[in-house]
């Protein structure tokens, strides 16, 4: 049978009755659009990661791109952030008119290198975007001094980090504001695409508000031109029910890590590392090798879905060549990173099937 990296049918089985409970609430409550679920969520989630505001809006990138609006960030402003990311990252920045400065990473951990921070820093300067990769938090101490120092905004790219930590914060609290993904896969996922900006700012907090509809203010006048960037009021609700098995979805990420750590120790791989300070989730659980192609394709000829993640950094596609700068530890970890399947309801029967697959392969490319 295939093992994906990821799967929530199991896990829909189980909560089914409840999810399906919350789609009759709102089908039954007159309200299908920025209704009563999306404020009990908005509410719910920012006191979850321990900050004042939440506005729900319809993806992770429009969280990004709507924050960094919120904050003024415009055309041909400059903001430094990482190519190891998604592509949805660079295309918030770039779609708000401004400029991506790319740092490299962090060789362990994948993350920020905040040593290239001042290399980065120009005149048009005027935000970083740290994106928690994987499942753990870039290193926001060492980013908000160096912020601070130079007058810069912050923003955290958290679409992978739900229920992160980093010295007991949340990530999505520790910056000017903070996007999030609610993408099928991610570790708090929805039924389909929604987003959420988080910030203690109340200012900025009414403007993505305004924003996010047209510009208006609950009356169909525009003050400044906006979007239609909605969360849809059934995702809301799904969500809301889902973030009380938020600890849950985690704790057996966690340890399902641990199983990995434990039958690849002694593999030859570069297994996940945390930074410091940092409570991981493994939204991804990635490892290092030199022959990566090669093992990967013995793992798919045994159905066992292990992806890079990502083949290619954001600055070698043609797309967003124009902002491409040499980044070394960026590109060699883009040649030998891949994922391993993990999910709450991966079976351990399987992740052993991945765990003797993986082992196997090894031996042959060794």
């Amino acid at each position: 049978m295939p093992i994906p990296l990821w799967d929530y049918r199991k896990e829909y089985e189980e909560e089914r009755e409840d999810l399906l409970a919350g789609v009759d609430k709102v089908l039954r409550s007159g309200q299908l659009i920025l209704g009563s679920s999306v404020r009990a969520f908005e509410e719910a989630f920012a006191r979850h990661c321990g900050t004042a505001h939440g506005v729900g809006v319809n993806s992770g990138t429009d969280a990004l791109f709507l924050a960094l609006r919120a904050l003024g960030i415009g055309p041909r402003d400059e903001v430094i952030t990482v190519s190891n990311t998604a592509i949805p990252t660079i295309a918030a920045i770039v779609s708000t008119g401004a400029i991506p400065r790319f740092v490299d990473i962090d060789p362990r951990t994948y993350l920020m290198d905040i040593a290239e921070l001042e290399g980065a820093l120009g005149p048009r300067t005027r935000a970083i975007v740290p994106v928690h990769l994987f499942g753990q938090c870039a290193d926001m101490r060492g980013i908000g001094r160096f912020a601070a120092a130079h007058g810069l905004v912050v923003v955290e790219d958290c679409a992978q980090a739900h229920g992160a930590t980093q010295h007991g914060r949340h990530a999505g609290s520790m910056s000017e504001a903070a996007a999030f993904s609610f993408y099928p896969t991610k570790v708090l996922g929805a039924f389909g695409d929604a987003g959420m900006v988080l910030t203690a700012r109340a200012d900025i907090a009414d403007r993505v508000r305004r924003l996010r509809v047209y510009g208006t203010e609950g009356t169909y006048y525009a003050h400044e031109h906006g979007f239609n960037s909605r969360l849809d009021e059934l995702q809301a609700e799904l969500l809301l029910r889902k973030l009380a098995r938020l600890e849950g979805y985690v704790a057996r990420r966690r340890a399902l890590a641990a199983r990995y750590d434990r039958a690849l120790g002694a593999a030859g791989l570069i297994l996940p590392a945390t930074h410091p300070g940092n409570a991981h989730t493994y939204y991804r659980y990635v490892v290092r090798h030199p022959r990566r192609d090669a093992i990967v394709r013995k793992l798919e000829e045994r159905a066992i879905a292990a992806p890079a993640a990502y083949p290619w950094p954001v600055h070698e596609m043609k797309a967003y060549a124009e902002y491409a700068r040499p980044l070394p530890r960026t590109e060699s970890a883009a040649r030998e990173i891949f994922s391993l399947p993990l999910y709450p309801t991966l079976a351990e029967a399987d992740q052993d099937f991945v765990c003797a697959a993986l082992l196997d392969a090894l031996r042959h490319e060794t």
